[in-house]
């Protein structure tokens, strides 16, 4: 079978039309909330909403064994990160992140610096996604390949996110800095798990060559996470606040887990 490369527009262009929705939305809720953060917590779920509307716009196309393996992964660790960023959040103040960078900016500037780039961003990252929506079949090994490399980073992810979270829910461990469980091995292990199951998602279209096509979407989504959007941010803000934690960068992993280091 061939690519129905007609298919695969409809379904960029439909999914493209998603994310200005769901951006606006994020956009809408913070101006009446004046948190803009809230589109940490939208970051997940607009994703469930691509893969959702990759589904539906390509019915009848693909291979159907990928097609809902695809969606599950993408829906499971959409919900369950929008759902714990949106608990984690609830009845704080404004994230420090948003703060810094929207310093001194209107509406106008919101839009420039968090809504257009992290839509981009969505868009661009879901690209393995939108593809298994119209990859003809059979799918070859690299689908449980990438399903078993998801799992590692969906573990990691939720793992480490139930770690901080009971932590922090104890008020003896107040000031103090994380570095128990997954957190002994990595400063990050939510991260590198995030980053780990984009490569499992692209895995499970690396059975087709054009699915080989879209390796640079999970080194995007591993660069915005290291460089940019997460860890360079969250260590930026730890290095200035949080007593100790120059001595926990000193013997932790900064992203992939590895062995505690010696003073």
């Amino acid at each position: 079978m061939t690519l129905p490369v007609a298919t695969l527009f409809a379904v960029l262009g439909f999914t493209l039309l998603a994310v200005v929705v769901v951006m606006a939305t994020a956009f809408t809720i913070g101006t009446i909330t004046k948190k803009y953060s809230v589109i940490d917590a939208m970051w997940g779920p607009g994703f469930v909403v691509i893969a959702w509307v990759a589904f539906a716009v390509s019915a009848g196309h693909g291979d159907t064994l990928v097609r809902w393996i695809v969606v599950a992964a993408v829906t499971i660790w959409g919900l369950r990160l929008g759902g714990y960023i949106l608990l984690r959040n609830h009845g704080l103040p404004e994230d420090g992140r948003y703060i810094d960078m929207l310093k001194d900016v209107g509406p106008t500037g919101v839009i420039r610096k968090v809504q257009v780039p992290q839509g981009l961003a969505m868009w661009f990252v879901s690209l393995p996604v939108q593809l298994a929506m119209v990859l003809p079949g059979p799918a070859g090994w690299g689908l449980w390949v990438g399903v078993a490399v998801w799992l590692v980073g969906i573990g990691f992810e939720a793992i480490g996110d139930a770690q901080l979270a009971k932590f922090k829910s104890d008020p003896a461990n107040k000031g103090q800095v994380m570095n128990r469980g997954l957190w002994r091995y990595t400063r990050h292990p939510n991260y590198f798990g995030d980053a780990t199951l984009w490569w499992g998602i692209f895995l499970m279209v690396s059975w087709s060559w054009i699915g080989w096509l879209t390796i640079l979407w999970p080194a995007a989504m591993t660069y915005l996470i290291v460089a940019k959007t997460g860890k360079a941010l969250t260590e930026k803000r730890m290095s200035s606040s949080k007593p100790g934690y120059a001595e926990y960068v000193e013997t932790t992993s900064g992203f992939l887990p590895l062995p505690p280091r010696k003073k």
